[in-house]
This record gives structure tokens, C-alpha cells and sequence, in this order.
């Protein structure tokens, strides 16, 4: 199917964010867009710090459907709002804004983008699902928080700095459900955790290129009954989720959870399910 042509009729959307060179969102969405013949286009948007509140206030007075928020701006742009999804709200962070009648409210489509590739790729549920998170940043923030929306048992955040792994397991309890618990990453308190754990999760950039070769924890905490879970993507299939599959578990790459959060996104300023395999199929290397 061609492309529909640019015209006024056009609804945009669009990444912002500053560097924007090594999105694949463009391409993904734009492809989907082309693949159910709606009239949209997607861009990408550099945008400095200093110019943020500006560049939103004109964006939700233009054709603008909406748009997705990346690296700096995803807790910043929660004060250019005029409402922010409960959800959102408690992870603290907004990946994505939707704009109706000129008002923009934000939503977080990270943690539902991961538990859709985890739940769909596996075949598990996340509800009454022990997990352990290794890391406690941004990302691991928005999937705990959105596992304790969805009614995980146990969620065990785990960080090499104590201290963060705590404050966050904290606000999960306080603004989520009370299931969180913190633990140092260290070999003993993680392998009685991990003895009677279902999924396992690295939101840390161990394994990224070009450190291609190191993985978070030692091999031996990887048990067979694990589900195993890596969010970097780049390379697709991480030597942490090679180390697991040879060990028996299955596993979920972070390429899923990329297009997943995309899809949730798509679906909040069209109105229309995504199409995930043309999405897949867009940002294949």
C-alpha cells in the first residue's frame, strides 16, 4: 500500500527528545501508519531542555495527535501537562502524550510494553508471578511499578547501590501495592531470592554493545525454571539470554518490549490496534 500523501488533513505525531539519530520509532510507526492506510506521519523532534515548554505549548495547538517522549525529557515533560495518566503518575515518568480538543495527557507505555512482550513471547502471566528486577532505573521503575498494577506477588529489585534499590521498592509499595522488597546484589541474598522466582528481568545496560560479552549476575543463579528477561535489544539476543537458553529457560529479547510500547502508544492516538508484526518487521537489523 502506498503512503498516504502529506496534506491538511494529516494528523502528526512525533518523537521528542535530544539525540534522536538512533530511534527506530520513525520507521516503526510510520510503517504501521502506511500499513493501515491512515493519514498520519511520524517525526522526529530534537529538542533542547530550554526550549521543551515551548515547542509542547505549540505542538498541542498544531495538527498534532500526540507524541512520544524520550531521553532527557520523560520526567520534565510531566510539568508541561494539563493531566497525567494514574499510572504514569506513579512510575513519574511520561513516554507518551496524547492531544485532544488542545489538551495533552500523558501516559507511561513502558512497563505495559514490556509485560505484553514478556506475557505473549513466554506464554506467562505476570499476575501471582514472583519476579526479580536487576537494576533500578528509569526502566525498572516503570515495569515494577506497572507488575504491581498487574498483580505480581513478589517483585525483588535488586542493584549493585543498595540504597536505590530500596527507595524504590519503597514507592512501589506506597504508590502501587505492598510487594515490593529490595535486595543487594550480592551472591547470597540473590540466590536464596532467586530459588523461588518465576521471571527475571535485566533493566540494566550489561550486555549492550560494544560489552557484548558480560552479563549481569553469575551463571550459576540462572536456574532452569526461569522465564529471562533482557530490555537491551542492541544486540538482539544478549549473552545473559544466551547463557539462559542454553540452561533450559525461555526467554524474552528487548526488541519485544520496544515495539510493545510502541504499539500502546500507536493505539492511544489512533484508536486502532497495531499492527506488531509490520513493526517487528520495520526495525529488523
Amino acid at each position: 500500500m502506498k503512503p498516504s500523501p502529506i496534506d491538511t488533513q494529516t494528523k502528526l505525531v512525533g518523537l521528542l527528545g535530544q539525540p534522536l539519530g538512533h530511534s527506530f520509532s520513525p520507521a516503526m510507526h510510520n510503517r504501521a501508519f502506511e500499513a493501515l492506510g491512515l493519514n498520519f506521519c511520524y517525526l522526529p523532534i530534537e529538542v533542547a531542555d530550554e526550549n521543551l515548554e515551548t515547542v509542547t505549548a505549540g505542538i498541542a495547538r498544531m495538527n498534532f495527535a500526540g507524541y512520544n517522549i524520550t531521553i532527557p525529557h520523560k520526567i520534565r515533560i510531566m510539568d508541561c501537562l494539563d493531566a497525567i495518566d494514574p499510572l504514569a503518575q506513579a512510575i513519574g515518568a511520561v513516554n507518551t502524550v496524547i492531544i485532544q480538543d488542545g489538551r495533552s495527557t500523558g501516559y507511561n507505555t513502558d512497563g505495559i510494553g514490556f509485560i505484553q512482550s514478556l506475557e505473549i513471547t513466554s506464554g506467562l502471566t505476570v499476575k501471582d508471578r514472583s519476579v526479580v528486577i536487576l537494576g533500578s532505573g528509569g526502566a525498572a521503575r516503570a515495569i515494577a511499578m506497572t507488575l504491581a498494577h498487574r498483580g505480581a506477588s513478589r517483585i525483588t529489585v535488586c542493584n549493585r547501590t543498595e540504597r536505590k534499590a530500596l527507595a524504590l521498592s519503597l514507592d512501589v509499595n506506597r504508590q502501587g501495592r505492598d510487594c515490593c522488597t529490595a535486595i543487594p546484589m550480592l551472591a547470597g541474598p540473590m540466590e536464596a531470592v532467586l530459588g523461588d522466582t518465576d521471571i527475571l528481568v535485566n533493566t540494566t545496560s550489561v550486555g549492550m554493545h560494544p560489552q557484548k560479552e558480560l552479563i549481569p549476575i553469575k551463571e550459576t543463579m540462572i536456574h532452569d525454571h526461569l522465564v529471562v528477561c533482557d530490555i537491551v535489544y542492541n544486540p538482539r539476543r544478549t549473552q545473559f539470554l544466551k547463557v539462559a537458553q542454553q540452561k533450559g529457560c525461555r526467554i524474552v529479547e528487548g526488541l519485544g518490549m520496544l515495539v510493545y510500547q510502541g504499539a500502546a502508544s500507536f493505539q492511544l492516538w489512533t484508536g486502532q490496534e497495531a499492527p506488531i508484526s509490520t513493526m517487528f518487521d520495520a526495525i529488523q537489523p
